[in-house]
């Protein structure tokens, strides 16, 4: 790939250092390669620059910050003959091309310039993109310029309406706007969930020194209804006496087929839920796999671009993989390679997310990577090569065993041909049951006893960054590239908190989508923002006008805004309303009001008086006091949060649960939600005397005691 005599005429610039690292490392002695650092040219913060009354002409400036890297880029392309523009494959990279193009022009009107793109950072996949050059592509800059003129468009009308009406400093954006009613909403119906209890009862059964546990399925040839504990306890003592005999024994022979190699979206849902990762994370970990790593003394990508919504795997990808399970899982190989279908949403531009060379497994280059690093390329490594082996055989077993009217069941299930799961280690199933005996019909087995368990019905889930992620690409909101930062531009504004790993809207999210939401209905819905998004495609594909788009949308946005902002009563009033309280250090009355996380009470007399302190959640439960429950800290406020009374320390009541606005229709106190990782969560009175929704706290250490003791005598 060397020039003729050896001199730097070609610079070829990419978008980070690390890229520029590693290509540096196998590109010929011609080269000069260098980094823009993302975005060198955008739309400016301070004002809107869109000119809208000419065909929404956007008014570039160079980013703040990086003139000194566009400097060098001038001074560096005066001495060569030909420029390389190697951003990323995507939207975005096309734009950042385009942009460095036109501002070197500037300078050098004589320079030549090609566009390269390459799905793996490789000797080969470089060689390739340097020997097949391309223009740059304006359907897909203009499909760039579209999103981003119509993100600052609502951003920049949006964001002065709740200036006027709530509070200074806030802002809203067409595409997080959608994603927090989504969680708003969600969160609606968990606090609108009343759980109801119920039981399930298991019999512990014991067959040559082996006991196991069968569950209650039918009582009176019907499905138990267990509504409490005196239910199961009168089933439990009808039965205590009675041999169980074996009434039937199916086996179901199934098969479990691989899945796809990863798309964006479904890398983030596996990683969240399989490592703990959140979406900005995986992103942040893919971004240096697909850079470079230094492997030994070489540095190389260790996967293909990791922006995609495709499962599509090129040929030689394809070979590459069956050539190495026919070498390591002869057994596993199928006769043809598997082919997945792409989803109709999916643009297809770019290949599934798979490692650039799969002999690089997950064991051999352990000692390269960081921990995280390891983790995430090793699922990545193993969905691709499963992907491609043969499907899982399984068998599972389903005994019944009789007793009096009773019915009970156990189940387990054994792999006679492990397929796919052969390779299988960071996302191999966790199910760790325990192999059943053998049994044959009539055969009767003792009972040791009985474990009723309490539960309550569970409610509407709050989104995970895997869950949220799965339903906006379901619903066709956004794409690979903006998911992560929808999430993060959510959390970093304080509108959403993370609870147990659980997205939360907080008071001032909250606030804010009543407001965008209920004036904005066709703008920020789920179904108008999809379908911005296939114009958005359709623009790229050459089959829309992106300045008809914008007009379409923009004037009737506009006179919607306007009248908004005339009609729309302010808050800002109501966030400082007159409270009961007074200021604990002059006396006077303390208002509500609203900050950054959330209402607080402040003292009226500010700025003379800066005190402040936590709104109060709900009455203290004791009969005796009057005081209120607030968020409280330990002194010096470290440590965990946890909630008390106002009285303290005449009185000592605390909970290290929240209250929720929710009263306890048994006594009429706040209602707490409680969560454990047995049973996720769950709402529960405050008061400790109350029963209502109380988990039977003596039967879980009853029966945590007895599992002890089993494990001890095993």
């Amino acid at each position: 790939m060397a020039n003729v005599n050896g001199k730097k005429n070609i610079l070829l610039i990419v978008e980070s250092p690390a890229k520029a690292k590693t290509i540096e490392k196998y590109i010929g002695e011609g080269y000069t390669v260098e980094a823009s650092m993302g975005h060198l040219i955008d739309l400016p913060k301070s004002r809107i620059a869109v000119d809208v009354d000419n065909n929404f002409e956007p008014e570039y400036i160079t980013v703040r910050g990086k003139a000194k890297i566009l400097k060098m880029l001038v001074q560096k392309s005066r001495k060569i003959e030909k420029v390389l523009l190697a951003s990323d494959p995507d939207r975005e990279g096309e734009a950042i091309s385009y942009h460095i193009k036109n501002a070197l022009l500037k300078k050098n009107p004589d320079l030549e310039f090609e566009r390269i793109i390459f799905n793996e950072i490789t000797p080969k996949a470089i060689r390739e993109s340097v020997l097949h050059p391309r223009q740059i592509d304006d359907k897909k800059v203009n499909a760039q310029k579209a999103r981003r003129v119509l993100d600052r468009l609502v951003g920049y009308n949006l964001s002065p309406l709740l200036w006027s009406k709530v509070k200074n400093g806030l802002s809203a954006g067409r595409v997080q706007s959608v994603a927090l009613r989504l969680i708003c909403e969600r969160e609606n119906e968990v606090e609108a969930f009343i759980p109801e209890e119920y039981w399930t009862l298991s019999a512990l059964l014991d067959k040559g020194k082996k006991s196991f546990e069968a569950q209650l399925v039918k009582y009176k040839d019907s499905k138990p209804e267990l509504k409490s504990k005196k239910d199961v306890e009168l089933i439990s003592d009808t039965l205590k006496d009675l041999l169980f005999a074996v009434s039937d024994i199916k086996n179901t022979e199934k098969i479990s087929k691989p899945k796809a190699p990863y798309t964006t979206s479904k890398l983030q849902q596996a990683a969240a839920n399989r490592l703990g990762f959140t979406s900005r994370k995986t992103m942040q970990i893919a971004q240096q796999l697909y850079e470079g790593i230094n492997i030994g003394s070489s540095r190389i990508g260790l996967i293909t671009y990791m922006r995609t919504d495709s499962t599509r795997i090129a040929q030689s990808a394809l070979d590459e993989v069956r050539a190495f399970i026919g070498k390591n899982y002869p057994d596993e190989l199928p006769e043809t390679q598997i082919s997945y279908t792409v989803s109709q949403k999916a643009q297809d531009a770019h290949e599934a997310i798979r490692p650039t060379y799969v002999d690089n497994t997950p064991d051999s280059i352990k000692d390269s990577l960081t921990k995280d690093q390891h983790k995430l390329y090793s699922i990545i490594w193993e969905q691709f090569v499963s992907s491609q082996m043969n499907p899982m055989k399984s068998i599972s077993r389903s005994i019944d065993f009789s007793a009096g009217e009773a019915v009970f069941r156990a189940s387990d299930t054994k792999i006679i041909e492990p397929g796919y799961h052969s390779v299988l280690k960071m996302l191999s199933p966790k199910d760790k049951r325990k192999a059943l005996p053998t049994f044959k019909i009539g055969e009767e087995l003792e009972c040791e006893g009985f474990t009723p368990e309490q539960h309550f019905t569970s409610g509407p889930a709050r989104f995970t960054d895997a869950s949220i992620v799965k339903m906006l690409e379901e619903q066709g909101i956004g794409r690979p590239s903006t998911y992560a930062p929808i999430i993060s531009v959510l959390l970093d504004r304080y509108y959403v908190v993370r609870k147990n790993k659980q997205l939360v809207p907080t008071q001032l999210g909250r606030i804010i989508n009543d407001i965008l939401s209920s004036s904005f209905p066709d703008v920020l819905n789920v179904g108008f923002t999809a379908e911005m998004e296939k114009k958005l495609d359709l623009v790229e594909e050459d089959k829309e006008e992106w300045v008809k788009i914008l007009k379409d949308f923009f004037f009737p946005f506009k006179e919607t805004v306007d009248k908004v902002m005339n009609s729309l009563e302010s808050i800002k009033g109501v966030m400082d309303e007159p409270t009961e309280f007074s200021c604990e250090k002059c006396g006077r009355p303390m208002v509500k009001k609203l900050g950054r996380f959330g209402f607080f009470l402040a003292c009226s007399g500010f700025p003379e008086c800066k005190s402040t302190k936590p709104v109060p959640l709900g009455d203290c439960p004791r009969e005796s006091c009057n005081g209120k429950i607030i968020a409280r800290r330990r002194a010096g406020g470290k440590g965990r949060e946890f909630y008390g009374c106002t009285n303290y320390p005449e009185c000592e009541f605390f909970t290290q649960y929240k209250p929720i606005n929710q009263k306890c229709p048994k006594c009429g106190q706040s209602l707490v939600e409680k969560e454990d990782k047995k049973r996720g969560s769950y709402k529960s009175c405050i008061t400790p005397e109350c029963t209502y929704l109380h988990v039977d706290e003596e039967a879980l250490r009853e029966n945590a005691v007895e599992e002890v003791q089993e494990n001890g005598a095993e």
